[in-house]
């Protein structure tokens, strides 16, 4: 029996075993609206430290983690920065926004934004944004499986068919069972992928190096500016600082993370969560040290795609035997789908809620609603998968571009949550001026001392916003609305 069938037969076990898990957690609440978007609100701690959990750790995390270690060095640590960040936010938002959505039965952002701002119009462009950014987001899992295939089976499973059978996996689950079945899976995949990389990340060191210290003690003697800012690329402090920024703040919007939120038993139980998290985040560690072991590893012959790093460690420099090999296939493919699913869902959730429910559908049924909600998850995966066909660039970057559209979504939230004075008209331009000004400098300018144009957009975004109110605030007092009792 050949390595790439070895491999293959064990990652096919992986997949019936998540899709069985997946389809087995289809229950009644899966055919409400309510169920099947938000699991019915009352998802518990373990659950919900799961789900949020995969949010975050996807293919980005399993290839795009050692990619950018491998390619920059130090400043891979801003991943580790801006995680500590994100349960301050999930401490501060999320007891709110599920206090909200139980009260005001609110499902998504479009939602609660929609609802506060007296605004459709408003809500679908939050919606409009969310899908735009999830797309490309949902891209790098599906292209980060393909991938993972293809090199983990010597290109017995080209890109494509890789890619198609982890979509077709997720997708299936997803339409059947929504918000359960991400949760079950979930659990099963985020045991499996922590595990997967701690042997990785200590195996491989162990083996080439003789154990992590000695690793990094080689690594200072043969090319110390890996191990110090602004790293072997030239990435600065600005561009550093700004990532961890857009990333920690811009984390809380995403529509994927941020529509969990409603489905908490309750606010304790996302606070509990939001401690918790940062657990997760150890998961990174050792796949940091296989990107450090990549430099040392390829010094003479520098990879082409930094991405590819872990994939190249695995299969051609530690020699692992073909068993290992499967199994660590298993624990990636763990990263991209947990992801993977929940963004689909929340795409599919927000296009039709947010953009097709305030328009073409605004007289639709509950059942007809959960039914092109369930196609809508097909068809963006289809949307995702043809554009993973393209072969992207660095899956690191192809995420803190989406970043950078997401968190121009910031200041109509905190106003929802916090901030009752904030017009929508002021928030709507605030949103689309930072965005117009994110796409021109992320694809058209260069952005201003080398700072993650996300920072410089939403600067922007907060500029407009408050010129506007105070420009309204000026109107109304110089011409004050006219009232009943005016007459």
């Amino acid at each position: 029996m050949s390595d790439s069938v070895i491999i293959i037969g064990i990652t096919l076990v992986y997949l019936a075993m998540v899709l069985a898990v997946g389809l087995r957690a289809r229950g009644q609440s899966s055919s409400s609206l309510e169920g099947y978007v938000a699991g019915g609100r009352h998802v518990g701690v373990v659950i919900l430290f799961f789900i949020l959990g995969a949010e975050i750790f996807s293919a980005f995390a399993f290839l795009g983690t050692p990619g950018w270690a491998y390619q920059h060095g130090a400043p891979a640590f801003y991943i580790l920065a801006y995680l500590s960040l994100v349960p301050i936010t999930i401490w501060a938002l999320g007891p709110r926004v599920a206090k909200l959505g139980r009260e005001r039965g609110y499902l998504t952002q479009g939602d609660m934004i929609a609802d506060h701002y007296r605004s459709k119009p408003l809500g679908m462009l939050a919606g409009l944004i969310g899908v735009v950014a999830l797309v490309p987001y949902l891209t790098i899992q599906i292209a980060g499986a393909g991938l993972l295939f293809q090199a983990a089976t010597d290109g017995m499973v080209p890109f494509w068919l890789g890619g198609l059978l982890a979509f077709v996996v997720v997708a299936a689950y997803v339409f059947c069972s929504g918000l359960s079945g991400i949760g079950w899976t979930n659990l099963v995949q985020g045991v499996m992928m922590i595990a997967i990389a701690w042997f990785l990340g200590l195996a491989i060191s162990g083996r080439l190096y003789g154990g992590v210290g000695e690793m990094f003690t080689q690594l200072q003697q043969q090319a110390p500016e890996y191990l110090t800012m602004p790293g072997a690329t030239g990435m600065g402090w600005g561009y550093f600082s700004t990532a961890v920024l857009v990333s920690a703040f811009g984390g809380a919007m995403w529509p994927h993370l941020f529509m969990k939120f409603y489905s908490a038993d309750s606010g304790r139980t996302l606070r509990k969560v939001s401690v918790f998290y940062p657990l997760y985040a150890y998961l990174l560690v050792p796949l940091l040290f296989i990107g450090f072991a990549g430099i040392l590893a390829f010094a003479d012959t520098p990879l082409e795609r930094a991405d590819t790093v872990l994939l190249k460690m695995v299969m051609e420099v530690a020699d692992f035997s073909p068993w290992v090999i499967g199994l660590m296939l298993s624990g990636a493919l763990a990263a991209a789908m947990s992801t993977g699913a929940n963004l689909a869902h929340t795409a599919a959730i927000v296009l039709v809620r947010d953009v097709l429910g305030t328009t073409v559908m605004k007289h639709a049924s509950e059942k007809t609603t959960v039914g092109v909600t369930r196609w809508s998850v097909l068809g963006l995966s289809l949307a995702a998968y043809l554009i993973a066909l393209l072969n992207p660039g660095s899956l690191v970057m192809i995420l803190l571009t989406a970043y950078g559209v997401i968190i121009q979504l910031f200041p109509m939230v905190i106003g929802a949550l916090f901030m009752p004075r904030l017009r929508r008209a002021s928030v709507m331009a605030g949103a689309l001026a930072g965005s117009l000004a994110f796409l021109l400098m992320e694809f058209v300018w260069s952005s201003p001392l080398g700072w993650h144009a996300g920072v410089w957009a939403m600067l922007l975004n907060v500029a407009v916003v408050a010129a506007w109110q105070r420009l309204d605030h000026a109107s109304r007092n110089g011409h004050p609305v006219a009232t009943p009792s005016s007459h």
